[in-house]
């Protein structure tokens, strides 16, 4: 049984991925996407294995992996045999990461908060917004 061949313009790969063109141009660019092969007219076609790339990069992207890690993850999806370790490791560095940033937005936002507690809501001159963007040390948190 012979295998259908789907393939894509630039255009359609974008729709399909919901990933703009020149992004996937730059991903071309960068080496996350292969170069495609070209029409005699000199436009790109990309076939079904390119598109579940785009597809896994752009949600890769979503979960906030850099480009380095995603350029891992492609290298060791060539390897399928071979331990998850590697795969473990990024995705761990990468939760540890937005666990810190959550920490500090979760900092931040109570700082905020108690800015807007602690304000008399009177006048600019009396503002404890003002008085803490001043100066740091009338910080409640560490942020």
């Amino acid at each position: 049984m012979e295998k259908s061949f789907k393939e894509y313009s630039i255009g359609q790969l974008s729709n399909h991925a919901n990933v703009k063109v020149p992004t996937i141009r730059y991903y071309e660019q960068i080496g996350l996407l292969e170069q495609p092969w070209r029409t005699e007219g000199g436009q790109r076609r990309y076939d079904q294995d390119a598109l579940n790339r785009l597809d896994m990069i752009a949600h890769a992207r979503e979960l906030g992996f850099s480009i380095d890690a995603i350029r891992e993850f492609i290298r060791l999806a060539g390897h399928p045999d071979a331990p998850c370790d590697d795969l473990d490791q990024i995705t761990e560095r990468h939760l540890n990461d937005v666990t810190q940033r959550i920490q500090k937005l979760e900092r931040l936002r109570a700082e905020l908060q108690s800015m807007l507690n602690n304000c008399q809501h009177d006048t600019v001159e009396k503002c404890r917004i003002l008085e803490v963007l001043s100066d740091h040390n009338n910080c409640q948190t560490e942020h």
